[in-house]
């Protein structure tokens, strides 16, 4: 028996009057919004502009979710392509099915070249942004709580989440809820990155590259705990040896660029710091019309001054030439 556990919503979607608001769905926008937010403040405080993280991420979600809608439907065809199964469900994304693998791959597509029309350069951004990905991350794990997906083996653990019976196979039962462990550790892999990042001041993409590294790592021993139907190799989930190879290169790519391009740039926006030269230099060439006007003052009234000292040792050498005459004619 039991005694307790996460229960699922019996429905992934909830009607506002005629109007279906799906809980995947909404996962993920709130999810885009919270990693907008989180960056931008992160960009700004790297001296870049209010809203460019906004402006470059239209082009970098849509990149991203179709990125990972591809990645899902490639790995796991089976399940539009088979026998017996419906090519168009390959579209319906609110169903379900997003391969992280593909939303940052293809997402990066996306951000790479909304930077090239800011002329920005896409490191920079990855590292503002780094945080605020596994914060969306985080968020949009429960959206695979509405569609009653994305769980483990069988327990009777307090934190076990309720599969109820469906149509595509489930069997019911309480199950450990990886899809709660990746959100969990998904909000530790941003608290790491911003530690980080403030601690060591991480910059040419290494906060990115550490967040790919954590989140991998977290990923693998997640994957590990799934039994939904997956591809294998050598007994491991595609998806573990996928991470294995991801957390290689992120870890390789840290070293090589602390090595290459130690620091942090000290420009992320060229604009923005373009913006604030011109107006230090109208500002300097203020001061300096201002100082030049306060010299010729000064020098003006010295000037007064010297003239004023001169006629009066005019008038007082004439007056004592009259008073010299006037003793010589008494």
């Amino acid at each position: 028996m039991e005694l307790a556990y996460i229960p699922s919503p019996s429905s992934g979607v909830l009607y506002i009057g005629p109007v279906p608001l799906r809980g995947y769905a909404f996962c993920i926008i709130i999810g885009v919004f919270a990693a907008v937010w989180l960056g931008n403040r992160r960009w700004v405080a790297r001296g870049g502009r209010a809203g460019t993280v906004a402006d470059i991420a239209v082009w970098a979600v849509p990149f991203g979710l179709i990125g990972g809608r591809l990645y899902h439907v490639v790995t796991d065809y089976q399940l539009y392509f088979s026998e017996g199964r419906d090519w168009v469900d390959a579209f319906k994304i609110w169903e379900g099915g997003l391969g992280i693998w593909g939303a940052i791959a293809f997402g990066a597509l996306g951000a790479w070249i909304g930077c090239r029309r800011r002329g920005i350069a896409l490191p920079a951004y990855a590292d503002a942004v780094a945080p605020g990905i596994a914060l969306a991350q985080a968020i949009g794990r429960w959206g695979n709580w509405f569609n009653q997906e994305l769980y483990g083996r069988a327990t009777d653990l307090p934190w076990a989440v309720e599969i109820t019976s469906s149509s595509d196979g489930r069997v019911p039962g309480t199950y450990h809820p990886t899809f709660l462990y990746e959100s969990l550790w998904c909000v530790g892999v941003a608290l790491l990155v911003i530690w980080a990042d403030r601690r060591f001041k991480l910059g040419h993409g290494r906060a990115f590259a550490l967040y790919v590294a954590a989140y991998c790592a977290g990923r693998f021993w997640i994957e590990y705990m799934r039994v939904d139907e997956a591809h294998e190799i050598l007994g491991l989930r595609l998806n573990n040896w996928t991470s294995i190879l991801v957390f290689l290169l992120a870890v390789l790519y840290i070293v090589l660029s602390a090595r290459k391009r130690p620091g942090r740039e000290d420009v992320v926006e060229p604009a923005a710091g373009a913006s604030g030269g011109e107006k230090a230099g109208e500002s300097g060439a203020s001061d300096g019309a201002d100082a030049e006007s306060d010299s010729d003052t000064v020098k003006g009234s010295e000037s007064a001054k010297d003239a004023e000292g001169s006629e009066d040792a005019e008038g007082s050498g004439e007056s004592k030439d009259g008073a010299a005459g006037s003793v010589k004619k008494s």
